[in-house]
């Protein structure tokens, strides 16, 4: 038996709760982990609250991210005793998840845990942190550089905001963070902000085309954040978009792509081939401050993570929120 979060549905409810489950009742899969940490992400506030349709199949254990120890496994990379972490592919709307003490999955899913990372670190940065690497790297990738200029971080306090920051901070980025709660603005300097506009700036309707200011943009928010973004971005500068939580509609024109030459780069961090989440991890481990990754984190046991769902969703939540799945 083994204690997790299991969401239920039917015609009139739709119900999370702490319970506890039997092995036998886990899905299929080759790998079987015995999960140390998961974590809290936008996507399990809305699948824990019902707030929009993220799970596709009930019952669910939802958990987007668990780092833990093979426990049992038939797939050829993992033998018993490995540590092992995953993010993504499904796991917590189409497959059991990891605000569980126990995940079967597929092996093909998980990569092994950096040595330099605990448990604990590894779901620390999550899916937030790993998304955030994945956009910087996708920035790189199209040529952007430390003197390319100002690079704006969009949703500053969320996790992929706070760690954008940071990562971007410490590869001598100069960093613009977006930001609702302008009491934060001490915790977002101190991250490696320089400069600090409301988020209002950017989250209503605006023009085709503003002023060029941005060499490169972080975005996780979406909507006429994400439109307004763009039409700020300098010429043939790009904008990495990986969230949603202002909205899902881009309420904008063409203008900035074919008169400016902006890219918009679409960042998936679902379905990830291995050896693009290796190297994404990789330099998690080596190139994010683990001191700052602590001061990022707070720490919550398995039955608290119902409530802190709904704040999450609410705004209420700085930084990371990592969940101990052995206290309940």
């Amino acid at each position: 038996m083994f204690h997790a979060l299991l969401i239920e549905k039917n015609d009139d409810n739709y119900q999370t709760r702490l319970t506890e489950l039997d092995d036998s009742q886990l899905p299929e899969g080759d790998v079987t982990v015995r999960v140390e940490y998961s974590t809290l992400n936008y996507k399990d506030g809305l699948a824990i609250s019902g707030r929009s349709p993220v799970v596709r199949r009930f019952p669910m254990v939802p958990g987007i991210d668990l780092a833990g120890v093979v426990e049992a496994s038939d797939h050829a990379r993992y033998k018993v005793g490995d540590r092992v972490l995953l993010n993504g592919w499904g796991v917590g709307e189409t497959h059991w998840g990891g605000l569980a003490q126990k995940a079967r999955l597929k092996g093909d899913w998980l990569i092994p845990q950096p040595a330099q990372l605990s448990a604990r670190q590894a779901m620390a940065i999550g899916t937030a942190g790993y998304t955030a690497m994945l956009s910087l790297i996708a920035l790189e990738r199209h040529g952007l550089s430390p003197e390319s200029g100002e690079v704006l971080v969009t949703g500053a306090n969320g996790g992929v905001g706070s760690f954008a920051i940071a990562l971007l901070a410490k590869r001598g980025y100069s960093v613009t963070a977006s930001t609702g709660r302008p009491a934060e603005a001490d915790y977002l300097k101190h991250l490696g902000a320089s400069t600090i506009i409301d988020r209002a700036e950017l989250g209503s309707p605006g023009r085709p085309l503003a002023a060029e200011r941005w060499a490169a943009v972080i975005d996780s928010v979406g909507s006429y954040t994400l439109a307004n973004a763009c039409a700020s971005t300098r010429a043939d500068g790009a904008v990495a978009a990986c969230g949603l939580a202002q909205g899902m509609d881009f309420p904008a024109t063409v203008a900035p792509f074919i008169l400016r030459g902006v890219s918009l780069l679409g960042i998936n961090s679902v379905t990830r081939p291995y050896e693009e989440r290796v190297t994404a991890w990789q330099r998690l481990s080596s190139e994010l401050g683990l001191a700052l990754l602590d001061e990022m984190t707070r720490e919550i046991a398995l039955s608290e993570a119902i409530d802190m769902a709904h704040d999450l969703l609410n705004g209420k939540v700085r930084g990371r929120v990592v969940v101990d799945v052995n206290r309940y």
